[in-house]
């Protein structure tokens, strides 16, 4: 992913107003970010735990989504999968996040939602940056595992647009 801006990044939002975009919390440290090894930029609010976003390059552009991470369950210790890159958790490492969706239908009440990563680091897993535990072993290249990721982030980024 190329580097963006604050800037860039509030424009890119598809499913909040503009006073929103311009009020959502975006991270301060964004030239420390590697942005050879993402293929989307995902971050939480800090102020806010139920709150994310992400932003990914599109060949529209970027494409910013606003979402709510559903409250955790407590008391059990399970192990879930992130449905765009396919890493294990334990624990609360995925978190089921709802994304309302753009123009009409999210005015009325529409989302759709994902199990994701709950620190929106699905990219640095992929590439073994970031350790999950304990993985499942899989033949496919790296190449064709960063593909498979930004073919399901697509599709759901295709879902929150439509």
């Amino acid at each position: 992913m190329l580097a963006i801006t604050e800037p860039a990044i509030r424009a890119s939002f598809v499913n909040c107003t503009q006073g929103e975009a311009k009020r959502l919390a975006v991270p301060v440290d964004l030239e420390t970010y590697p942005w050879d090894d993402l293929d989307f930029l995902g971050w939480r609010d800090p102020a806010a735990p139920q709150r994310a976003y992400l932003v990914a390059e599109t060949d529209d552009g970027p494409i910013g989504v606003a979402l709510r991470v559903a409250p955790q369950q407590t008391g059990r210790v399970r192990r879930s999968m992130c449905s765009f890159c396919l890493t294990t958790h334990t624990g609360d490492g995925v978190s089921l996040m709802t994304a309302r969706k753009a123009g009409r239908e999210g005015r009325q009440g529409n989302s759709v939602g994902a199990y994701v990563c709950s620190d929106l680091a699905c990219s640095l897993y992929v590439r073994g940056r970031k350790d999950a535990g304990r993985r499942i072993e899989e033949t496919l290249t790296l190449t064709e595992k960063i593909d498979r990721t930004s073919g399901h982030l697509a599709a759901f980024l295709r879902r929150v647009t439509e």
